[in-house]
């Protein structure tokens, strides 16, 4: 007769698969999708089926939660082009700006790349070429001594619609362009 522990373990795989469903951030999920597989394992091994058991472990534990860890590191990015030399020793309302860029798309689980070319001409024809996901750079300042303000383009709707929800100041420009397919067209 199977003791009354193993039919708590049991019970542990479709509450770790209920919680592993309503999980936002993609770094619980694969947390409670590691565990959700060491239960399955652990009720494998008690019930007498070590290969199974082993295979679980191994392969949909270990091998799976590592390559979901490096596809959602590498999914989950922001890249942003800025002119080398706007920088944060030379600008403090660009390093506002990038912390409170950070700042909002923390609340997404993303993180910010900021990628650095030569000059806007580059920075422009990154967006084009899809390098970068935006685009970041000082507008040209009528006043010498006025505070500098930011021109951001994003040719992605779904981080615009993010920037212009949180990012509602008068230091950044924020616009939405569409950049044409121009690999799948002859």
């Amino acid at each position: 007769m199977i003791d009354s522990y193993i039919y708590v373990i049991i019970a542990l795989l479709p509450l770790a698969a209920l919680i592993l469903v309503f999980q936002v951030n993609p770094y619980d999920a694969l947390i409670i999708r590691a565990i959700l597989g060491a239960v399955a394992a652990l009720v494998y091994a008690v019930l007498g089926a070590a290969d199974v058991a082993l295979t679980e472990a191994l392969v949909g534990t270990m091998l799976a939660i590592t390559l979901y860890v490096v596809a959602v590191r590498s999914s989950l990015v922001m890249r942003l082009g800025i002119v080398k030399g706007l920088d944060a020793e030379t600008d403090s309302g660009f390093t506002k700006l990038i912390s409170k860029i950070r700042q909002t798309i923390d609340k997404y689980h993303l993180r910010l790349e900021l990628v650095e070319y030569p000059n806007k001409q580059a920075l422009e024809w990154a967006l084009i070429g899809k390098e970068v996901h935006a685009i970041c750079s000082k507008s040209e300042q009528l006043e010498p001594d006025s505070e500098p303000t930011y021109q951001a383009s994003i040719r992605v709707h779904r981080l615009f619609e993010i920037m212009q929800t949180d990012l509602t100041s008068s230091k950044i420009t924020l616009t939405y362009i569409t950049v044409p397919d121009l690999e799948g067209k002859h």
